[in-house]
């Protein structure tokens, strides 16, 4: 029966063809939205690693990680410096790093950090940050920009920045009168890094040390060298990461932080806060996923008709195999047979060329997106899919071998209407 259905595909090797193609663009498109989720999960799921903790004022987690972490919305309230300290010296807590948070550069956020930031800062598989060009900052007004900023705005080291007041893309309030250095630029990460400016808290307080509740006082303007002969120790942070020696102490550490008496501050897990927002955008994940789902149906019914359509052409070929003594069944079963060949050539050259497109891409999409493509080979999920779309096709030869079943003898030999 194989070699009677391979022979029959290999007579409308036209059509047939062209059905391939159609089921295994439809079968890339299936696989491909699914390793692209899978990867993008991967991904959001390791935006931080290494990361314990993060701390900032009371709010939600869901908030507390966007702006800490994604750098989108703003928090409700800062935490005071010396919480900070005072938390940070912990018995339980092996490093800590605070973030400042409310200027930005042409629309990208502005991070005011440590170097600590660079050292314990983790991403993917623990990757840690690494540098293109250039060091991390160590004068006041030295800068360090992430890949995707160097690349969009074209800057190099040495370039010098005017950082702006406020996260709004565009904005009049600047610090033109402390211009920054950039000395270093990361290589990219996929991570929110990549559309940063980082400098150190120092700096932060120095481009503020003349502004009161969004504006300039001229009366008491600040040179930047004046600035750099004043205490810049700041009161206040937007958030902290915390490290501790032991994953066991996690949830008494969190405790303590949520009840610290002394200002209303919370505590959340990154893992659990990023699983908690890949569920919220469940809805977009389902929609594409039901999206490629429909265009392997669409591929589905192109077969259902190619067989449909060669039915009439093949009357007199049935009606040969009734007269060598196939029964009706087995003529219905060589339209299933055929039905699910036909998918499973496409199929397999589906998954050749994801497979090939993933090994060619790995690079390119490191590089440009940041996006570690971590498996080239299909596994048992898309194997899975596969299995799903041969199932499929052999529901959709039935249509075809029912009307074959009930083609006669007669019917084979009357002459064609």
């Amino acid at each position: 029966m194989v070699e009677l259905a391979w022979a029959s595909l290999r007579s409308r090797a036209l059509s047939v063809s062209l059905t391939v193609l159609v089921i295994t663009l439809s079968v890339v498109l299936l696989l491909g939205v699914e390793r692209i989720r899978t990867q993008a999960h991967e991904g959001f799921a390791s935006t931080v690693s290494g990361t314990d903790l993060i701390v900032g004022a009371r709010s939600g987690p869901v908030n507390l990680l966007l702006y800490s972490v994604f750098h989108i919305g703003d928090p409700t309230n800062n935490v005071s410096w010396q919480s900070y300290q005072e938390l940070s010296t912990l018995p339980q807590v092996k490093w800590a790093v605070p973030l400042s948070l409310g200027d930005s550069w042409r629309g990208y956020r502005v991070i005011g950090t440590t170097a600590g930031y660079f050292k314990h800062y983790r991403h993917g598989a623990g990757h840690g940050l690494a540098f293109a060009q250039g060091q991390p900052f160590d004068d006041l007004y030295d800068a360090v920009v992430g890949a995707e900023v160097a690349q969009a705005a074209r800057i190099g080291l040495g370039t010098e920045i005017v950082l702006a007041h406020g996260t709004g893309a565009v904005t009049l309030a600047t610090h033109a009168d402390k211009p920054f250095r950039v000395v270093g630029i990361l290589q990219r990460t996929g991570t929110p890094v990549d559309s940063s400016v980082l400098v150190s808290l120092p700096a932060i307080e120095a481009i503020h040390v003349d502004w009161r509740s969004g504006v300039q006082l001229r009366s008491q303007h600040v040179s930047a060298e004046q600035a750099r002969q004043l205490d810049l120790t700041p009161t206040s942070i937007t958030a902290f990461m915390l490290g501790l020696n032991s994953r066991i102490a996690t949830f008494g550490v969190q405790r303590s932080i949520n009840e610290y008496p002394d200002e209303a501050l919370q505590a959340i897990l990154p893992g659990v806060t990023l699983q908690q927002l890949w569920q919220s955008l469940g809805t977009a994940e389902r929609a594409l996923q039901l999206i490629s789902a429909m265009v392997v149906l669409l591929g589905m019914v192109s077969l259902m008709a190619l067989l449909v359509s060669t039915l009439q052409e093949r009357r007199r070929e049935m009606a040969v195999l009734r007269a060598t003594g196939a029964r009706p069944a087995y003529v219905a079963c060589l339209l299933v047979v055929e039905a699910v060949a036909t998918a499973a050539m496409a199929c397999a050259l589906a998954l050749a060329v994801l497979t090939c497109a993933s090994a060619a891409g790995r690079s390119w999409a490191l590089a440009n997106f940041g996006l570690s493509i971590t498996h080239v080979w299909p596994d048992a999920r898309e194997l899975a899919w596969v299995g799903g779309v041969l199932l499929i096709s052999a529901v959709a030869g039935l249509l075809p071998a029912l009307l074959a079943y009930r083609c006669t003898l007669a019917d084979g030999l009357a002459p064609a209407s």
